[in-house]
């Protein structure tokens, strides 16, 4: 657990990221996300790394014992926080456009936050890819259905059993 003095919690996120990006890139992984989240009582800050091949809890404790000095010198974050370093996972979010690009051609599901126009919530297809606009593509059985990203609460890779 970490006690930082300098910055509110708001735009905790971007400067963990733009302080831990070199040191994650330096292990040959890439910098999935950086999430700063209150669960109960306690905050999180959350390192998620990935690469080609499967990550292992070794890889992830490398990291979090290079990044923890760093962090700790920087002292980015006011209150308590645990730092958790780990993979996104199977059903991994999708957030930001270069997920999009890497993932396009795979299985997604999206939850949307109102129903669309046939009264659906979820929509799940093959990622076709995210526009300039913002918008999603997913191609399904019904044909390829389009959502604006901040029309949807998430958009994460689905197994194989959940599509279609």
């Amino acid at each position: 657990m970490a006690n930082g003095k300098n910055r509110q919690p708001g735009g905790a996120a971007a400067t963990v990221e733009a302080l831990v990006r070199p040191t994650v890139e330096g292990f040959g992984l890439r910098l999935w996300d950086v999430r700063f989240e209150k669960e109960g009582p306690d905050w999180f800050l959350r390192v998620l790394i990935d690469r080609d091949e499967p990550l292992d809890t070794d890889t992830c404790e490398a990291v979090s014992r290079a990044i923890d000095p760093i962090l700790d010198e920087a002292d980015p974050i006011e209150q308590s926080y645990y730092l958790e370093v780990g993979s996104p996972g199977l059903g991994r979010r999708l957030t930001r456009p270069e997920h999009f690009e890497q993932l396009r051609g795979s299985k997604c599901t999206a939850h949307l936050i109102r129903p669309d126009e046939k009264g659906r919530r979820d929509v799940t297809g093959i990622l076709q890819g995210l526009s300039e606009d913002g918008t999603v593509t997913l191609r399904s059985e019904e044909g390829e259905e389009s959502f604006p990203l901040k029309a949807a609460g998430y958009v994460k890779l689905c197994d194989d059993e959940d599509l279609f």
